[in-house]
């Protein structure tokens, strides 16, 4: 007897996991990741461009992997899953924000 409740992935608000979400979801962060690689490979942008078009493609992919891979939706149902994960991103823009704010103070000090 299995105790697999198929109303489970609804009621915490994961969403239906389905083939085709997961599908989709790989193949978009596969194009995502291939186009990082064709922008460093090729150099088709100057430094400061290429950090930030690679910066905006892992953002995309993230929201991409959220959506497809995590089901994380901003349903009345999804915001169980939804509100720790913007949290847990929170914390990790503080830290490293401050982290990068500590280095160029240092860097600062050190060099004047």
């Amino acid at each position: 007897m299995s105790n697999h409740h198929p109303e489970v992935g609804t009621q915490y608000g994961s969403g239906q996991k389905t083939f085709r979400a997961y599908a989709i979801g790989l193949v978009l962060c596969v194009i995502l990741t291939l186009a990082a690689f064709g922008l460093v490979e090729y150099r088709c942008f100057s430094n400061e461009y290429l950090y930030i078009s690679l910066a905006v493609l892992a953002i995309i992919q993230l929201f991409v992997q959220s959506a497809c891979f995590l089901r994380l939706n901003a349903s009345p149902e999804g915001r169980w899953n939804l509100m720790p994960f913007l949290f847990a991103i929170l914390i990790v823009a503080i830290l490293v924000s401050g982290s990068l704010w500590i280095m160029y103070n240092l860097n600062y000090n050190m060099m004047n």
